[in-house]
C-alpha cells in the first residue's frame, strides 16, 4: 500500500464535526424519557416538516419501517398476505426481506442504466397479484417517480418508497418521502444522515395509516399493557433522535459538498476502462454513494486498495442470488448479475478535503488492468 490513506466514510469526523453539540444535547437529555417521550416527538416533526409530509413515525431502523408499512396496510385491509410485491432486483436486501416477512411475494424488476428500477419494464408487467411497487432512490437518485406514481395509479399499485438512501433529494420540488402512499427511511450511521446507533421512520399523508403504525411498533399497544395489534418493538430510540435532529440542521449543506465531489469526479476522471454513474446537476441525486462501473472491477479495486484508497461494493451479492433467498436463486436477472459484477463505490465523504478527491481521481486515470 502506498501514497496516502483515504478511508470510505470517515464517520468519526463527520461526528466530530457535531461533537460540541451532541454532547450537549446528550447531557440534557438525563433528564427526558428516552423511550419514545417528547425528543423522538421533536425529530419525527422535524423530519416531517423536512420531507414535506404531513406525518412522520420513528422506528428502530429502516428494515422495520419498511414491515411496519407493510403491517400496517394488511390490517388496513389494503394488502393481504399472498399478495405481490415489487421491488427492484438491484438493492439491497433489506428492501426484500420486509416484504418476506409480511408473508407476500417479492417481484424483481431488472434496473435502467442509472441502477434504479426500468420503468420500461414496469410498463410491461401484467399481474393482477400485484398490489404494491417499492421504489428504491438507490445510492441518492431519485427513482423516476412521475412516471412510477402515473402507472402505479393506472394499475391501482399501492408505492412504498424505500429511501433509505435518499435523505434531502427531491424531484420536481417535492421531496424523497412524499412522492409515495408511504415511505421508510434508515439513519443508519453511514447514510447521508446518520445517527450513532440504528433508526428508522416512515412518512406518509395517510392519516389512517399513521394511526396503526405507532402501535405496532410498539407491542401493538394502543395503551400500556393492552395490546389491539401483533406488533413488534421497533421505537426509535429518543437520544438518537436528539442526535439526529442536531444533524438535520446541516443536511442540505452536506449534500451540497457531496454534490461538488461528485461534480468533480465527473469532469475529472477520464479513463475508458471506467463508467462513472449518471450526473444530475441538482439535489434529485444526492449522491449517498458514488458507484462506478468497469469490466475489470475487481482489479480496479485491488489498485485503489494498494494506493491507500478504500473501496465497498453495493452489492456484490443481487437479493435473488442470496443463500437466505434459495427459493429465487433460480431466477435470470441478467442486467442485475452484470452489475454485481461491475460496481464499485469510491470514497465520497462530505468532509473530505480537495486534495482527498483531486488523488483519487489521479490514481483512477491511470488505472490499467
Amino acid at each position: 500500500m502506498k501514497g496516502k490513506q483515504i478511508p470510505f466514510l470517515n464517520v468519526g469526523r463527520i461526528n466530530e464535526h457535531f461533537k460540541t453539540e451532541l454532547l450537549k444535547v446528550f447531557s440534557n437529555s438525563l433528564q427526558k424519557p428516552l423511550i419514545l417521550g417528547e425528543l423522538t416527538e421533536q425529530f419525527e416533526k422535524d423530519w416531517s416538516h423536512f420531507t414535506g409530509t404531513r406525518f412522520a413515525v420513528g422506528t428502530g431502523n429502516g428494515l422495520d419501517a419498511l414491515f411496519l408499512i407493510l403491517e400496517a396496510y394488511k390490517i388496513l385491509g389494503k394488502l393481504h398476505e399472498g399478495d405481490e410485491i415489487i421491488v427492484p432486483a438491484h438493492t439491497y436486501i433489506a428492501t426484500v426481506l420486509p416484504v418476506l416477512h409480511a408473508g407476500m411475494k417479492p417481484v424483481f424488476v431488472e434496473p435502467d442504466e442509472d441502477y434504479n428500477i426500468s420503468v420500461e419494464a414496469l410498463r410491461m408487467i401484467d399481474r393482477p397479484a400485484v398490489k404494491a411497487i417499492i421504489p428504491v432512490h438507490l445510492y441518492g437518485l431519485m427513482a423516476r417517480m412521475e412516471e412510477i406514481k402515473k402507472l402505479a395509479g393506472e394499475k391501482d399499485w399501492l408505492i412504498i418508497e424505500d429511501a433509505a438512501q435518499a435523505h434531502g433529494a427531491e424531484l420536481e420540488g417535492k421531496k424523497a418521502g412524499a412522492w409515495g402512499d408511504a415511505a421508510a427511511f434508515s439513519f443508519y450511521p453511514t447514510k447521508n444522515l446518520g445517527a450513532l446507533g440504528d433508526g428508522g421512520m416512515v412518512t406518509t399523508n395517510d392519516e389512517e395509516l399513521t394511526k396503526v403504525i405507532p402501535y405496532l411498533r410498539n407491542y401493538g399497544q394502543e395503551k400500556k399493557y393492552v395490546s389491539t395489534f401483533k406488533g413488534i418493538n421497533s421505537r426509535l430510540d429518543a437520544l438518537q433522535a436528539a442526535f439526529l435532529s442536531v444533524k438535520l440542521k446541516e443536511l442540505n449543506v452536506f449534500n451540497a459538498k457531496r454534490l461538488e465531489i461528485a461534480r468533480f469526479y465527473h469532469q475529472n476522471i477520464q479513463n475508458p476502462r471506467i463508467q462513472k454513474p449518471v450526473w444530475k446537476e441538482d439535489f434529485s441525486h444526492v449522491y449517498h454513494l458514488y458507484v462506478v462501473r468497469s469490466p475489470y472491477r475487481d482489479e480496479l479495486k485491488k489498485y485503489l486498495f494498494d494506493h491507500g484508497i478504500q473501496t465497498i461494493i453495493h452489492y456484490p451479492v443481487p437479493p435473488h442470488k442470496q443463500p437466505a433467498l434459495k427459493e429465487f436463486n433460480g431466477l435470470s436477472l441478467p442486467r442485475t448479475e452484470k452489475l454485481a459484477r461491475e460496481i464499485l463505490s469510491i470514497p465520497l465523504d462530505p468532509l473530505m478535503q480537495e486534495d482527498d478527491y483531486q488523488y483519487i481521481v489521479e490514481v483512477i486515470n491511470r488505472f490499467k488492468n
